[in-house]
């Protein structure tokens, strides 16, 4: 397990050198990573937790570690000794892997000694922001791709080789169904998948002997890419006589590949070849900066595609190459009172929450259908047997009143006073949660485009502490 104290940004270090120093370094916080609203998607599907914990469980500073800073010439010898006995004791509550979040609503929940807590800012948004990105454009993929199988293939253009292990990673949670990258599927319990590239065709005198080859070492998993030379004069004809040569001697050939091109009329042609030819039952798999968006058009043109592979535009997140996620302070504790924090801002959008809070999905009894979310404070509880109003968490006259519906609390404790208490799901357990989840909302805030507005709200108590704290930050700034 590596260790990645030193994966923070400098400013972490020299703010706990100052808490240390005003002899705060005991002082308790709490912190919310959430992130903003951001254009392309309405809601996001959580990954990372588990590489966060396991971040969190190896939280220590070697000695290599307190010479380097050391040799900094910023932090004085009590503190780089105070640091030799470095480690995690706080508390973690978080959304689980897969879970459905909403722009503003925690996905961790972190308090801590105010030194911890905010040491591991950068760390924490690193892990979750990506592999949350990556599980909701691969979730935003497979939806598109409208019951094919999706396959992750973007090893070779990720952003390095943790980008490309995690980002499969994300992918499967998100919903796909395996990787090509042998390295993620071995770590994390998966069948990798793929076939053969166009160098296996050139390497062969022509293309019916590499496809003969192929399928001498594959008869039972014989998957062949056809567009090396000419698709349909060419690669299409010679996998089919393959495919007559594996059925004459009792075996099953899986399909085509297609790499380039006009999919739609390529894979429509290709079907009209293959079930001629009495190979209905072959596959159809297609690669090629495909997309939501390209899925999206080639279902409309009555692509007939099986399986896609996607690469570059989904582990790169092509058209949202990252997400907003921030780590902000919400409450500090000292001696036994907790003061909410806040920060305020001139752009809406970047005022935060204050208080320790938990965030309740709210579903209609009739149907199991969320019908809003509640971002509450902690100690708040919805009772399902009376009636509730939901607010806009602005326009305060835009209401709700809900009558037969139940709540659920988002949250589960991952660490409590330093002990981890959770045991991380499979992978693929976690994309049984992400389609769990989904199932629970209507298709309508689902769409790909133009989705309709998913209600989070604040409780009444939420909305009158942040009114008071603007408030008095702004008599505090007249004064």
């Amino acid at each position: 397990m590596r260790n990645l104290t030193l994966m923070t940004d400098f400013y972490e270090l020299t703010m706990m050198y100052g808490y240390f120093l005003q002899g705060k370094q005991d002082e308790i916080a709490t912190f919310d990573l959430f992130f903003r609203p951001f254009e392309e998607s309405n809601f996001c599907v959580v990954a990372g937790l588990e590489q966060a914990i396991e971040y969190i469980t190896n939280l220590h500073f070697t000695d290599d570690d307190i010479e380097y800073l050391r040799s900094t010439g910023a932090f004085n010898d009590a503190f780089l000794k105070w640091l030799r006995d470095f480690k995690f004791t706080g508390s973690i509550r978080a959304m689980e892997e897969g879970s459905i979040a909403f722009p503003n609503e925690p996905l961790m929940i972190v308090t801590a000694p105010i030194c911890q807590a905010q040491l591991m800012e950068a760390a924490l948004l690193n892990i979750i922001n990506f592999q949350t990105l990556i599980a909701t454009k691969a979730r935003r993929v497979t939806a598109a791709a409208n019951g094919a199988g999706v396959l992750e293939f973007g090893l070779r253009r990720a952003q390095g080789p943790d980008a490309a292990i995690y980002g499969a990673r994300a992918a499967v949670i998100g919903g796909c169904s395996s990787t090509s990258n042998v390295l993620s599927a071995q770590m994390f319990g998966f069948q990798p998948k793929g076939t053969h590239a166009h160098s296996w065709v050139m390497s062969f005198p022509s293309e019916l002997e590499a496809f003969m080859a192929y399928a001498d070492t594959y008869p039972d998993g014989c998957l062949l890419l056809v567009d090396t030379y000419d698709t349909l004069k060419s690669g299409v004809p010679n996998a089919i006589k393959v495919f007559d040569y594996l059925k004459s001697k009792g075996h099953k050939p899986m399909g085509i590949r297609l790499d380039s091109g006009d999919l739609a009329y390529l894979s429509k042609q290709a079907r009209k070849m293959l079930d001629e030819a009495g190979h209905s039952d072959c596959l159809i798999f297609a690669s090629s900066d495909i997309d939501e968006y390209v899925l999206m058009s080639l279902r409309e043109q009555d692509a007939k595609i099986d399986v896609f592979g996607v690469g570059t535009k989904m582990i790169t997140s092509h058209t949202t190459p990252s997400l907003g996620g921030v780590y902000k302070i919400c409450n500090i504790h000292s001696d036994g009172v907790d003061y909410p924090k806040m920060k305020i801002s001139d752009n809406p959008v970047k005022i935060t929450n204050p208080g320790v809070k938990t965030v309740y999905r709210l579903f209609e009894n009739s149907t199991n259908k969320a019908i809003a979310d509640v971002i509450c404070l902690a100690d708040e509880e919805i009772d399902n047997s009376k009636s509730y109003t939901i607010t806009h968490p602005v326009e305060r006259w835009k209401s709700m009143v809900l009558t037969d519906f139940y709540a659920k609390d988002l949250y589960t404790d991952i660490f409590v006073d330093g002990k981890l208490v959770y045991t991380c799901p499979t992978a693929m357990q976690s994309q049984a949660r992400t389609k769990q989840n989904l199932d629970g909302f209507w298709e309508e805030y689902k769409r790909l485009q133009r989705p309709h507005i998913y209600k989070v709200d604040l409780s009444d108590r939420l909305y009158q502490l942040r009114q008071n704290l603007i408030s008095e930050s702004r008599k505090s700034v007249v004064k």
